[in-house]
């Protein structure tokens, strides 16, 4: 399969943001991160500027172009900010409405007329990836995941140690693709695996057959159509390959309100230009 240099984005921006709006008394918020919190707009939660903007600034910083937010019917304010208030200078943004909030693999699903027949990297809006997974992310062959080294992840994250080890753990065969995602993996299926642990932060590269799984899958137990079903549907029945990309750099993750303050520290001085 010959190399390919990817441009397309799809950014998950659809959820519903509840542990973002759920108050907590150990948070004090300044009345603008309170109102977008309110609304669990993790997006748009400013820290220093909009989440995103870092987010999206990333992106061009790693060479993609166009970019896709896929996001609810009444998420307004999104294409407000980027049409009116801060339009967009290096990348192009598009929208693609995800009716309801039906899991992750719905949402890529959601994406399929953006995307057409073109490979593309899908990244989640309340994370900001290091540039240099992204900039490996654009060229390669066929489809691909980003995984990040655990500890690295706990040493010099913002996430608590005890939510990183909850994370999905990836699984590798001998030729160093992905042979599985261990969501919540037991303590003797951990305890079977080499050294280090990598961790999925939902970061991949899709080819258009991506879609297809993302058709043939059922909901999972908690009734979603997730985006891991879909990958493992495409590695067990389509024949799809999944590179990985180890990465030994921390991902940012704004989730609840007692991981605003910790980003917006460690975003705190970086230049925004998308």
């Amino acid at each position: 399969m010959p190399l390919e240099v990817i441009e397309k984005v799809v950014i998950l921006a659809r959820g519903l943001g509840t542990r973002m709006r759920r108050q907590d008394a150990d948070v004090v918020l300044a009345p603008e991160q309170e109102a977008i919190a309110q609304q669990g707009l993790k997006a748009l939660v400013p820290v220093g500027r909009p989440f995103l903007d870092y987010v999206l600034t990333a992106l061009a910083e790693a060479g993609y172009r166009f970019v896709c937010l896929v996001v609810a019917p009444e998420h307004t304010a999104i294409r407000d900010y980027y049409t009116r208030q801060a339009p967009p200078r290096r990348i192009q943004i598009y929208y693609a409405v995800q009716q309801e909030p039906r899991g992750t693999a719905d949402a890529v699903a959601a994406a399929e007329s953006f995307v057409q027949q073109d490979s593309f990297l899908m990244i989640n809006s309340d994370n900001y990836y290091p540039v240099e997974a992204l900039r490996r992310m654009r060229e390669g062959t066929g489809s691909a995941v980003a995984l990040f080294e655990q500890e690295t992840m706990i040493r010099l994250g913002n996430i608590p140690a005890d939510r990183v080890r909850q994370f999905a753990v990836a699984q590798m065969n001998g030729t160093g693709c992905l042979n599985r995602i261990l969501e919540k993996p037991a303590p003797e299926t951990l305890a079977s695996l080499p050294r280090p642990l990598w961790i999925s932060m939902n970061c991949w590269r899709f080819r258009p057959t991506i879609f297809e799984a993302c058709r043939r899958i059922g909901p999972s137990p908690r009734g979603e159509y997730e985006i891991t079903d879909a990958v493992q549907y495409a590695i067990d029945h389509l024949g799809e390959r999944f590179q990985t990309v180890l990465v030994q750099a921390p991902v940012l993750d704004l989730t609840s309100r007692k991981d605003i303050l910790p980003v917006q520290q460690r975003l705190a001085g970086l230049p925004v230009d998308y």
